[in-house]
């Protein structure tokens, strides 16, 4: 991007922290929690992900929108992040797939970003001192007044984002993976089609991604995606064989509507499967607890699993997990991130539920955990 024709940004932390840069994306003024990802690709689908909504997100490697974007990568309708941070920019991307710059799909969606600062600074301070609230603004130039904007912004913990990201109204999922990006060794032959539905789903949307909805539905789930809001006995007059609880953002613990209607799906003994928010209100309904990490994971290279176990390579992406020592008797642990050893899995010793905080859907990211959805069906077989 030329620095002729850019115009300059600012970003404030809340700790007083400042960076000048230069804007991409749309002019305006942002607020919220500055996280970083490690990704070295797939940063429409970041973008994309209901789990950032009330985020700013660094991404960490050099240079943004090589690739452009394309309707095809989207994870939701939108960019649902606040804003975004790079260190360089690219305007005119070289992909066969684009169908318009990264630049210019932010703007359309009115949502800012700066490039042009040190991101690698950035993102050692966020390790050392934790993800924090902060601003970008293209009007507010001075340090001082945008921080005072920056304070008055709620904090993640205990804020509940998932009712500006759930589906308004219910609706049904059909679409598989497309067979081109087909990865399962069960699924991937072109001479075999999608199976027919076989099995019915309910999906409570806390911020659900398409890629989740389409491996369900290429493992031959009929998928019904239903607010965060529903209750238990509508859920249950669908007949579903099987419960999933999708990815969200915000406190786990604040979504006391989606911790109590799994509390009365539990009763149904129907399997249930929970994927990163969907991991964590599951451990709620259990009676657990959560905490806030200091900077969360966000990567395609998470490492997870139980020693002297295969280990996963995962995509992860949340800001909170389930404390270990709050787990009932009747909860074993199956996974651990094993970076910092918090819980990254779990199952029922006795009943069909089991989650974990990663992404199996692997989009963006590896294919080591697409398992969890054939597990899935394996439990809803099983209650046929």
């Amino acid at each position: 991007m030329s620095l002729i024709s850019a115009k300059p940004a600012l970003l404030v932390l809340i700790d007083g922290t400042s960076y000048r840069g230069w804007s991409f994306g749309a002019p305006g003024t942002v607020l919220g929690e500055v996280v970083f990802n490690t990704g070295m690709t797939g940063y429409q689908e970041v973008l994309t992900d209901p789990s950032y909504c009330g985020q700013i997100v660094t991404f960490t490697y050099p240079e943004l929108g090589n690739t452009g974007v394309n309707p095809e990568d989207e994870e939701s309708q939108r960019p649902q992040v606040r804003g975004a941070i790079a260190r360089n920019i690219c305007t005119r991307p070289s992909n066969w797939r684009s169908t318009q710059s990264l630049p210019d799909y932010l703007k359309e969606h009115n949502i800012p970003g700066i490039y042009g600062i040190d991101t690698r600074a950035l993102t050692r301070k966020l390790r050392t001192v934790g993800a924090m609230n902060g601003g970008i603004s293209t009007e507010i130039l001075d340090p001082a007044e945008l921080l005072s904007l920056v304070e008055q912004a709620p904090n993640m913990d205990g804020l509940n984002l998932v009712k500006e990201v759930t589906t308004p109204e219910s609706y049904e999922w059909s679409e598989s993976t497309d067979t081109v990006w087909e990865f399962s060794p069960s699924l991937e032959s072109k001479d075999s089609p999608t199976p027919p539905p076989r099995y019915t789903v309910v999906a409570i949307d806390f911020g659900v991604k398409r890629n989740i909805l389409r491996r369900l539905a290429s493992y031959g789930c009929r998928v019904i995606v239903v607010p965060a809001s529903t209750p238990a006995a509508e859920i249950l007059k669908y007949n579903p064989d099987g419960i999933f609880l999708s990815n969200g953002p915000g406190d786990p613990a604040a979504v006391s509507e989606g911790i109590s209607t799994t509390q009365e799906l539990l009763k149904s003994n129907k399997p249930v499967f929970g994927i990163c928010m969907g991991h964590q209100i599951l451990g709620l309904s259990l009676g657990a607890k959560t905490f806030k990490l200091k900077f969360g994971h966000r990567g395609l290279n998470q490492p997870a699993g139980l020693e002297k176990r295969q280990v996963e390579i995962t995509s992860q992406n949340h800001g909170f997990a389930l404390d270990p020592d709050s787990l009932a008797e009747d909860v074993e642990i199956t996974h651990l991130n094993l970076n910092d050893r918090t819980v990254a899995g779990l199952k029922h010793k006795t009943l069909p539920l089991f989650s974990v905080q990663y992404h199996p859907e692997a989009s963006p990211g590896p294919h080591d955990a697409d398992y969890l959805f054939e597990q899935f069906v394996k439990e809803m077989e099983k209650g046929k």
